[in-house]
């Protein structure tokens, strides 16, 4: 490739000086390596491929990216390894992807958060959303449970709004990360409500539920993976969520229209992207291996269950809600009064 490549530019450059040298020999380097990343295409893939997870174990994101990271292991011949990279609001692990080689070879489980909410929460972003990732495939979205630890006295969610408003900034409620989703919806919902309450930060979904559990916080805005199996042992009691109807596995839960929030309409989600200038026939690969996955009885039965809706959109229907999600949550932001970090 290198020799047929060297002798295309001395073919092509009859007036070359010196100092003209360098500028084509750059050129000529980048469509080879252009030419080289689209030749790979055809065997792709030929070694194992990193998932990068901007979370936590244990969270959410992180559960859906092994589903479908063990699935597509299966389809593509190719271990698909994970690779959790929390912290800075999952920017970390979002600034790694961005800067990866455009082969295939690094995935990138977004979220609502490192895909569209941090573009507005943090004043000099690692990476761009829109210039830097190319969009695979929205995975899921899901509702949210506002859910308290039991020892928290309030049994519905008219008693935890009584009990918050009269001991206003006494209790506390955890997040992912400052300026993540689920504080922001959280900001939202406290906004909304007129509500005080303190804000506990943690390093993504998994710690944060954690420390839920054992009580060291009392509230917080689950999605429905996360909180749905300790809602029947009482080790979390959720007061309402997010979605438009009930949930059939957490039937007893009312929806915030039920319980006279109907404007409190939010949602998180999740979805795959690959590094910008992934070749064309990588990405349609990726979108079509998901999109079988996403569309597959056992997932989405299991999602639905969950109250969480199956993506599985075309790669032009996510950039468009990447760009919807991002001019939304800026309106929350500045709503909010949150100064980016």
């Amino acid at each position: 490739m290198r020799h047929a490549c060297e002798k295309n530019l001395i073919l092509n450059a009859p007036n070359c000086t010196r100092d003209a040298w360098p500028r084509r020999a750059t050129a000529a380097a980048l469509l080879c390596a252009a030419a080289g990343i689209a030749g790979a295409a055809d065997g792709y893939p030929s070694r194992p491929i990193r998932a990068l997870v901007p979370f936590a174990p244990g969270g959410a994101t992180d559960l859906m990216a092994r589903t479908i990271s063990a699935k597509l292991s299966q389809q593509l011949g190719q271990q698909v390894v994970v690779d959790n990279r929390g912290g800075g609001g999952g920017n970390i692990a979002a600034a790694m992807a961005a800067r990866a080689a455009p082969d295939g070879y690094t995935l990138f489980f977004g979220t609502i958060s490192t895909l569209a909410t941090n573009v507005s929460t943090y004043r000099n972003l690692p990476y761009d959303p829109l210039r830097d990732f190319a969009p695979v495939t929205l995975s899921a979205s899901s509702p949210m449970f506002l859910v308290t630890h039991p020892s928290v006295p309030a049994t519905s969610y008219s008693e935890l709004i009584t009990l918050t408003r009269a001991k206003p900034g006494q209790l506390n409620y955890a997040s992912s990360g400052s300026g993540g989703a689920s504080h922001l919806m959280m900001e939202l919902f406290l906004s909304q409500t007129g509500l005080k309450v303190a804000h506990i930060p943690y390093k993504g979904a998994g710690p944060s539920l954690t420390d839920l559990l054992a009580g060291q916080v009392q509230m917080a805005l689950q999605q429905p993976p996360s909180a749905i199996p300790y809602l029947g042992t009482g080790k979390l009691r959720a007061h309402a969520v997010t979605s438009k109807r009930r949930i059939a596995t957490a039937s007893a839960v009312p929806t915030t229209a039920e319980v006279g929030l109907p404007q409190f309409d939010v949602s998180s989600w999740q979805g795959l992207v690959v590094p910008n200038g992934t070749p064309a026939a990588i990405l349609r690969r990726l979108h079509g291996e998901t999109a079988k996955i996403l569309a597959s009885r056992e997932l989405r039965e299991r999602l639905l269950a969950e109250g969480s809706e199956p993506g599985g959109i075309t790669p032009d229907a996510f950039a468009a809600h990447i760009r919807r999600e991002i001019a939304r949550w800026a309106g929350v932001v500045k709503l909010a009064g949150f100064k980016p970090e």
